[in-house]
């Protein structure tokens, strides 16, 4: 069977055309009949169906495409319903593999079914008769007239076009659908819209619908060179860039769509008004999305301007969450979290009360003070549990620069908040619980003083109407609840000092340590290891064993790596079969040493054996208590004094007054007062590497220099701290609780304190003062009695008071 090709205007037989034909789908042109189209063909089941065909005079079917974007239909239903049944008069082969057609359409074809075929495509075809192609009435020559004036318009306005299409048109009009097929051919618009042109069968339709499309890209021109009459400039560099957009917001303009910049602005200030800002606040924001609105899209400044609107928005001014008020509930929180910590406790539950009375509080600021791994940190989020607000954390540490705290000013090139402000918006709530871990080591140089800084975030008088420089407006920060932590109290500047509630943790005891093990950090680290509870199990010697013979801290950090090795050394005999996944692993006191290796510290390590002109001193540092010893030497020499260990100035100062103190009161002690001329003494505090300072080692120094230089020995199983007058009085120190724990840690029997330290004693936990015996005295003379045996010194008639563990006695 075979389909009659028509003439489009009188069905006239010309010749036939087979009903199957090769399919020739392409994406680039639509073939009209009686029109030669010339593209490229591609895709390789396209390039081995034209490489088959003869050079000349083979017919097939070309059509498009209906997803574009396809790599190659499946069937009919992947292809426009009308093609073009086209003859082939040329083929060329490319370099690049492509193959350059022509093709003149014959006539209109319903592609019934396409399908693949030995790699190439082959549809069913069937006629299609076109409707009104042989009309000659004066209203249709009317509408090709039109249609004519219109497309030379359109050439006469785009130079892509040649002007001897004009006169080929007027020389070619033979009916409607044969005028139409041929300015389709010709005129610039998507192969869209020229696949509707060809699929429409009625003539009539088909031109008008041909007037409308050329009425459309004769006003796109129009546009276009109004726009192009509207920004004369120079097209260079950023001038092209902003001739482009000019053009393409006069083009969205035409069409009724927003601009993209347009667009955002009334996005910010659908937000603005949404956001309810403060009257500074609201005000600067309109005013600089207002500056926005002027300043071009593609200059710099739009990126900085956007970028301020955005972060004045994104802060929660009046978004804050509700707190949980129920006492119980908190303190059951923070009970379970943390075990001690009683007095920070108390003081969050004190707040708690305070606030559920009062309604409306300005936010205290706490300051915890301990050494590490006591649990300063993760505290803050149990606070945040217990009151059901929002926790973010900043360190400051090592911070040098002021704009940190404070901002950048908007003139710097990546200006931003400083951190307080970028807490603020991470917590997403005007009052979170903001965590600034590390002040204490807050440095300062030329770029500025973050402590300072800190004075204004601190202080609750002034941080209702805290100013960022970055932002420029006042940010309430009186609702933040704000919680420091510090290793050391006195790296701290007094004025930031002063503006804190400072609570001091101090270092757990064994017992306490033992109960935070078992019930926090061995659930944890096996977890962490990916063991069940039940697979490993800790023994109570075995914690003790760790506590004792592996670390030697305040805190738990270093525990806490302990006990995670081992849980690794379980899990990767687990893993590796040794161990059955049932089994369960005990851990045992003996088994520790098989998995941490040799102790590192031997028990009971402070007390030595007595030793002529050795002391153990009791020190605080940031890492809490420590047993220090105080070593002294002499030589013959000419009276010269020889002091190391890193000491400060008023260290230095507590050996002069110890000397000063020895050698005033010789004859009681019985040292003949040459040996200090004959002899030139070296004191040593060992760790030189360490820094240290403070006056609470006289009366120690004093106790090894009558040591020295009576030749007795000084126990090994006491230790003592105070300062020393000249007079011999023993002054108060701080850090009892923590010197205590580190005697108590060490093994030590003994500890000699000051008198006035008595109400110290309180804080110290009942273990430790039931372990270590506890003595206080008021004069140098009886420190040196407890800790040197069988020294002989005249004290005449005065009598010294001792308490011993709260039991006095009178000593001649």
């Amino acid at each position: 069977m075979a389909i009659p090709l028509s003439n489009d205007s009188t069905r006239e037989l010309v010749q036939t055309v087979p009903n199957r034909l090769p399919m020739l789908p392409i994406v680039s042109a639509v073939v009209f009949p009686y029109n030669v189209v010339s593209f490229s063909v591609h895709k390789p089941p396209n390039i081995q169906l034209v490489q088959k065909l003869p050079k000349r005079d083979s017919i097939v079917c070309v059509g498009l495409q209906k997803d574009l974007e396809q790599d190659f239909p499946q069937n009919e239903k992947d292809i426009c319903t009308i093609g073009t049944a086209s003859r082939l008069i040329h083929q060329m082969n490319l370099p690049d593999g492509t193959i350059q057609v022509a093709f003149q359409g014959l006539t209109r074809v319903r592609i019934k079914k396409a399908f693949m075929h030995e790699g190439e495509m082959v549809a069913d075809v069937s006629p299609a008769f076109t409707v009104g192609g042989n009309d000659d009435s004066p209203e249709m020559n009317a509408q090709i007239m039109a249609a004519l004036e219109k497309f030379e318009a359109l050439v006469a306005m785009d130079n892509s076009y040649s002007r001897e299409l004009t006169n080929i048109l007027r020389m070619n009009i033979k009916g409607p659908g044969r005028f139409t097929d041929l300015v389709a051919t010709y005129v610039n618009v998507p192969v869209k819209v020229k696949s509707e042109l060809l699929a429409e069968l009625n003539c009539r339709e088909r031109l008008k619908k041909l007037i409308k499309h050329l009425d459309e890209e004769v006003a796109r021109l129009a546009v276009e060179h109004e726009v192009k009459a509207r920004t004369q400039v120079t097209i260079e560099g950023a001038q092209r860039e902003f001739f482009l957009r000019q053009q393409l917001k006069a083009i969205r303009q035409e069409l009724g769509e927003g601009d993209g910049a347009e667009a955002m602005i009334e996005k910010l200030k659908e937000k603005l008004e949404a956001a309810k800002l403060p009257p500074e606040a609201q005000k600067v924001c309109k005013a600089e999305i207002d500056r926005l609105s002027l300043i071009s899209e593609a200059s710099a400044e739009f990126n900085v301007v956007h970028t301020y609107v955005e972060w004045l928005l994104n802060i929660p001014w009046n978004t804050a969450t509700r707190d949980n008020l129920d006492l119980i509930r908190a303190r059951r929180i923070l009970d379970h979290d943390h075990f001690g910590l009683e007095k920070v406790k108390d003081r969050i539950i004190e707040f708690l009360a305070v606030l559920k009375l009062k309604k409306e509080l300005k936010g205290p600021i706490l300051c915890l003070v301990g050494p590490p791994g006591v649990g300063k940190t993760s505290l803050g989020r149990s606070v945040a549990s217990a009151m059901g607000r929002k926790f973010t954390r900043i360190s400051v540490g090592g911070l040098h620069d002021d704009a940190e705290i404070m901002g950048h000013r908007r003139t710097y090139v990546g200006a931003m908040p400083g951190r307080i402000i970028q807490s603020l918006k991470k917590a997403g709530s005007a009052n979170p619980i903001l965590m600034i871990d590390e002040v204490d080591k807050m440095g300062a140089d030329v770029r500025g003083d973050p402590a300072a800084a800190m004075l204004e975030v601190l202080d609750p008088e002034q941080n209702v109407a805290f100013v960022d420089r970055y932002l420029d407006v006042a940010v309430d920060l009186s609702k933040v609840l704000f919680i420091c932590t510090a290793n050391v109290l006195d790296n701290i500047p007094p004025p930031l000092r002063d503006r804190m509630e400072v609570i001091q943790l101090s270092g757990y005891t064994l017992e306490e340590k033992e109960e935070i093990a078992r019930r926090y950090i061995i659930p944890r680290q096996v977890e962490n290891a990916g063991l069940s509870k039940k697979q490993l199990v800790f023994k109570r010697e075995a914690i003790r064993e760790i506590v004792r013979g592996y670390t030697r801290e305040a805190g738990l950090r270093v525990f806490e790596q302990k006990v995670a090795g081992i849980c690794r050394k379980v899990a990767t005999h687990v893993a590796q079969g040794k161990i059955k996944p049932s089994a369960v692993s005990t851990i045992e006191a003996a088994d520790i040493g098989g998995y941490l290796g040799q102790r590192l510290w031997l028990p009971d390590d402070a007390r030595r054996q007595p030793e002529v002109g050795v002391v153990n001193g009791l020190a605080w540092t940031s890492m809490g208590g420590d047993v220090l010893l105080i070593e002294s030497s002499r030589y013959p020499g000419e009276g010269r004094f020889n002091i190391t260990g890193s000491l400060g100035d008023v260290m230095k100062e507590s050996v002069a007054a110890a000397l000063s103190f020895v050698r005033s009161n010789a004859n009681r002690f019985g040292i003949d007062e040459g040996a200090f001329r004959k002899y030139d003494v070296h004191i040593h505090f060992p760790e030189g590497a360490v820094p240290k300072d403070g006056p609470s080692a006289g009366v120690t120094i004093a106790t090894a220099l009558v040591s020295l230089f009576t030749g007795l020995p000084v126990r090994g199983d006491i230790a003592m701290t105070g300062e020393i007058s000249l007079r011999g009085k023993v002054l108060p120190v701080g850090g009892i609780k923590e010197k205590l724990l580190a005697a108590y840690r060490g093994g030590l029997r003994e500890v000699v304190l000051p008198k006035a330290n008595e109400k110290d004693l309180a804080e110290v936990p009942a273990e430790a003062r039931k372990a270590v015996k506890i003595t206080l005295t008021e004069d140098a003379m009886e420190n040196i009695r407890l800790a040197i045996s069988g020294l002989k010194h005249d004290t005449g008639t005065i009598m010294v008071p001792v308490q011993t563990n709260g039991r006095k006695r009178a000593q001649r």
